[in-house]
C-alpha cells in the first residue's frame, strides 16, 4: 500500500506544473453560448454577452443575402452558406472564405444566388495591405499547417487571419481565424487576463463530432475535485453544421469527432495563451482511482507533460 501511494504520489508530481501552476488562482470562466444560427433569439444573447465582454467589436449574421450595405466599422465576414448559386467557384466566394470589408463600404455578391454571412466588426481600421478577400481552399499562399487543436500529419489546418506573419500571409491583431477539421484535439484554455476568447463556427460535421467543455479551470489546475464533483467537471455536446459555439477566456474546450469548423479568436491568437490541461485531468484520475466510464477524458499525448502555446 505504501508502495502504491509513493507511485501515486510521484505521478501527481511529474504531471504537476501547467502555466499556471498547481493550486493557482485563476478567475472562473463565464457561460458558454451555444447556437443554431437560425435561431434569431439564441443569436441575440450570444451577441449581447460578447459584445458585453469585448468593447469596440460587434457581430452580426446575415441569412441569403446578396449584399452588404456599408456600416461605420470594418467588418471579417465568414461565408456559411452559399445558395443557388450558378457559376466557377474560383470567381466568387464559396463556404469558408472571408470576406474583408473596409468601413463606408458597401459589399456584393458577383453572379447569381444569396450566401449566409456571419460579420464580426472589428474595433481598428483592417491593414491596407489585406485583400478583400481570404480563401483558405483557393490561395497558394495558404496550405496545411497542422497544429492547435489538429495536430496529426496531414491534418487539414488553413491559417486564414494570423497573429505572426512567420505564421501566414495576412496578419490581423484584431481577429484571428483558422479553418480546421477537428478530430481529437487536447484540452486547454485561453486565461482570462491576457488570452482571448474564441468561436467554433461549424461548417461540417460528423455523426461523432463533439465538444467537451469546462467553467471550473481553476479547480482542474489546483486538482480539488472530489469524487462526488467529478462527474459533472466536463460537459459534452454534439457539433452540427450551422451551430456557432462562443467560448468565452478561461473556458476549458476539446474537439472531437470530426468536425470541420472555422476557430475565430478574439482579439487575434495571442502566443503563450493556449494553456492544456490535460496533464491536469489525468492527474485527478489518477488521484482519485478514476476508471473506466468514471475517467475524466484526457488527451493521451498532451497528457505527458504540461502544453502551452
Amino acid at each position: 500500500m505504501r508502495r502504491a501511494n509513493l507511485a501515486r504520489c510521484l505521478l501527481l508530481a511529474i504531471a504537476c506544473g501547467g502555466a499556471a501552476g498547481c493550486g493557482a488562482v485563476a478567475r472562473p470562466a463565464e457561460a458558454i453560448h451555444s447556437v443554431a444560427l437560425a435561431d434569431a433569439d439564441a443569436f441575440a444573447r450570444l451577441r449581447d454577452a460578447f459584445v458585453a465582454a469585448n468593447p469596440g467589436y460587434d457581430l452580426a449574421w446575415h441569412a441569403g443575402v446578396r449584399d452588404l450595405s456599408p456600416a461605420q466599422q470594418d467588418r471579417v465576414v465568414f461565408v456559411q452558406a452559399v445558395h443557388d448559386r450558378a457559376g466557377d467557384p474560383q470567381t466568387a466566394p464559396t463556404v469558408g472564405d472571408v470576406l474583408l470589408v473596409r468601413a463606408g463600404q458597401d459589399w456584393r455578391l458577383p453572379g447569381a444566388g444569396a450566401v449566409d454571412l456571419l460579420a464580426f466588426a472589428v474595433p481598428s481600421p483592417l491593414p491596407d495591405e489585406l485583400p478583400i478577400l481570404v480563401r483558405p481552399d483557393w490561395d497558394p499562399r495558404i496550405t496545411d499547417t497542422p497544429g492547435g487543436c489538429a495536430t496529426e500529419t496531414g491534418a487539414y489546418r488553413r491559417i486564414l487571419l494570423t497573429w505572426k506573419p512567420e505564421v501566414g500571409p495576412y496578419v490581423l491583431h484584431t481577429l484571428n481565424a483558422h479553418r480546421v477539421r477537428i478530430d481529437d484535439s487536447f484540452s486547454h484554455y485561453h486565461p482570462a487576463d491576457g488570452g482571448f476568447d474564441e468561436f467554433y463556427l461549424v461548417q461540417m460535421a460528423g455523426p461523432q463530432a463533439r465538444l467537451l467543455t469546462s467553467t471550473q479551470v481553476p479547480a482542474i489546475e489546483a486538482r480539488t475535485v472530489t469524487r462526488e464533483q467529478a462527474p459533472a467537471l466536463i460537459q459534452t455536446q454534439p457539433l452540427r453544421a450551422g451551430q456557432l459555439v462562443y467560448l468565452p477566456r478561461g473556458t476549458m474546450h476539446r474537439g472531437l469527432g470530426g468536425a470541420l469548423v472555422q476557430v475565430i479568436s478574439v482579439p487575434g491568437f495571442v502566443p503563450r495563451r493556449e494553456i492544456g490541461v490535460d496533464h491536469h485531468l489525468w492527474a485527478i484520475n489518477v488521484a482519485l482511482g478514476l476508471l473506466g466510464d468514471a475517467r475524466l477524458p484526457f488527451h493521451l499525448v498532451a497528457a505527458r507533460t504540461a502544453v502551452v502555446k
